[in-house]
Parts: structure tokens; C-alpha cells; sequence
């Protein structure tokens, strides 16, 4: 996966205003579980905010945590992380081979849809609850990356914030042959959507500290169990505020992080599109569910609305 890139200045001729369309959305917290023509007509001369899970990125060959078909999965939490140095060294020597699958997936028409939909006056940004940085690597620009990235090492001693390729070098020089040891093929090992591959032998692997500092060397990404930043919140509650309707695609809204911005926008009567394969802990609270893939889904948006 590269550093994320620019989009194309837009080519939109004319983009849809704030005003809402002359029919007036579904009010109310009580869920119409809809057509793509429903959709279409909700979001049709509206400007959207973005909300994106997992089930976005499982077309490009990155698991999700919670679909229908995803096995059960327990992630590592902040405190095991912090407070356990075998944690620790287990995490990082799963991570030194689920990552290099992650930095090679690419964006899939789902997430090329929504740059689309941004270069028409659509979509006024996305809020994504993935790590992967797939959205920047097609092309959206007004991305905010709510659990941090997979590309990036921070020093949780001095701050310090390092590349994860640069990791990678050195965590190869400390532990020469551990991934073909393990792995043989990368390919060959089930990867989670944080990067975590599921490999069982771990004790021998030489995790590495700060270049700095000496200190304790943490994924920029948030865990289970730690807070998002409070300035990476406000910037999301704003985008979404600035929006006339929410769009919430491929999440099933387990976690607080990503069902809070769906809170909100109901309190405050703004209309939710939930498109997602099976049921999501939003679902009472849409203005409209639509159970449906997000590439088919997005793209067929595309043609409807840019």
C-alpha cells in the first residue's frame, strides 16, 4: 500500500447544494428497511457525510470482524498491550507478517466509488473506522482516519513516530528468517483487519524498542480498550453536522467509536442510510437499512447521483 495520494481536481460541472430535495426525507428514528431506488431518492440533492467499517474493504481482501462469515475473533486490548510484555511480543511478531498483506491490498470499487461521489458534490468527506488507508490510496481527499493507520510506529515514551517499513528492516535484522519460518507464504495465513496475522508461535521472536528512547514502540492505531483522540472526534462530529444526511457503509456499529456519529445524527433529526450485510446495532435508529454490498452499492450511486 502506498502514501496515501491527492484526487484529481474535481470536474463536476454543478454540485448538489445544502438545500434538501423538494421531497422531504423519512423522519424519525424508526428504520425502513429499503430498495437502492430508496437510496437513491433519500440521498438525491443532498450533501452526505461518510461513515465506513470494515465490510468496505473485504472486496479488496481484507477480513471484516463481524460479517456473517467472519470467524470469532478477540483482539488484543490497549492494557494487555501496555502491560504485558509477552502481549507485546506476540503482537508484533503476528503483526511483522499480517502487515505486509495489508501494505499490498488495494482499493476496490467501492472505495473508487466514493472518490467519484466526492469529485461530484456528493460526499463531503468520510469518516472510516479502518486502519488500511484505502480510502486515500483511490483518491479521497477529506478522509479522517478514526483509529489511526497501519503505516505508522509511535514511541509511547518520547512520541516519537516512525514509518512501519522502517520497522519492518529492522524487525527483519533482529529476527532474520522468522517470516518464512512461519509463514512461508504470507498468502498462506489468515490475516485480521488490524494486520494481525494468526500465527501461534511467537516466543522467540525480538520485538524492537525505541530508536530514541529505548521506550515501548505501539502501532498508531487505536485499541480496544483506549480512547480516539478528542480533536480526531470533534473534526468527525463536525463533518458530520455539516452534512444533510449520514451514510454508513459496510459497519455494523458494534463499537461506541463509529455508533456515536449515528446517535447523533438522529438526536439532531438529521436522516442515517445504513448500507450493510446483516443486522447492525444502528439499525433502530436509520432513517433507512439497506442489506446490500458496499461495491455494487456504491457504484450504482455513482451512476444515480455524479
Amino acid at each position: 500500500m502506498s502514501v496515501p495520494s491527492s484526487a484529481p481536481p474535481s470536474t463536476a460541472s454543478a454540485k448538489p447544494s445544502r438545500t434538501p430535495a423538494t421531497t422531504p426525507a423519512p423522519a424519525g428514528p424508526s428504520t425502513s428497511t429499503g430498495t437502492l431506488d430508496d437510496v437513491v431518492d433519500l440521498l438525491r440533492g443532498r450533501r452526505v457525510a461518510v461513515l465506513t467499517g470494515a465490510g468496505i474493504s473485504t472486496d479488496s481482501g481484507i477480513p471484516d470482524y463481524r460479517g456473517p462469515d467472519s470467524p470469532p475473533r478477540n483482539p488484543m486490548t490497549y492494557q494487555q498491550f501496555v502491560g504485558d510484555e509477552a502481549f507485546r511480543r506476540h503482537y508484533w511478531a503476528r503483526n511483522h507478517v499480517g502487515w505486509r498483506h495489508v501494505h499490498r491490498t488495494l482499493p476496490n470499487a467501492g472505495h473508487r466509488a466514493l472518490v467519484q461521489l466526492e469529485d461530484a458534490g456528493v460526499v463531503t468527506g468520510v469518516i472510516t473506522q479502518n486502519v488500511d488507508l484505502l480510502h486515500e490510496d483511490a483518491g479521497s481527499r477529506n478522509v479522517i482516519d478514526l483509529h489511526g493507520r497501519y503505516d505508522r510506529v509511535i514511541c509511547l515514551q518520547c512520541g516519537r513516530v516512525i514509518s512501519r517499513a522502517h520497522l519492518a528492516d529492522r524487525l527483519d535484522a533482529l529476527n532474520p528468517g522468522f517470516v518464512e519460518s512461519v509463514a512461508g507464504s504470507v498468502a498462506d495465513i489468515e490475516i485480521a483487519p488490524d494486520a494481525d496475522a494468526v500465527i501461534e508461535q511467537t516466543s522467540h521472536f525480538v520485538p524492537a524498542s525505541c530508536e530514541a528512547c529505548g521506550g515501548v514502540l505501539k502501532p498508531e492505531i487505536v485499541y480496544f480498550g483506549e480512547n480516539v483522540p478528542r480533536e480526531r472526534v470533534d473534526r468527525a462530529f463536525a463533518l458530520v453536522a455539516d452534512a444533510d444526511v449520514l451514510l454508513v457503509v459496510g459497519s455494523s456499529l458494534t463499537v461506541m467509536s463509529g455508533l456515536r456519529f449515528v446517535r447523533r445524527a438522529a438526536k439532531d433529526g438529521q436522516p442515517v442510510v445504513i448500507v450493510n450485510r446483516g443486522a447492525t446495532r444502528g439499525d433502530d435508529l436509520a432513517t433507512l437499512k439497506l442489506d446490500a454490498g458496499t461495491s455494487e452499492t456504491l457504484t450504482a450511486l455513482v451512476d444515480a447521483l455524479a
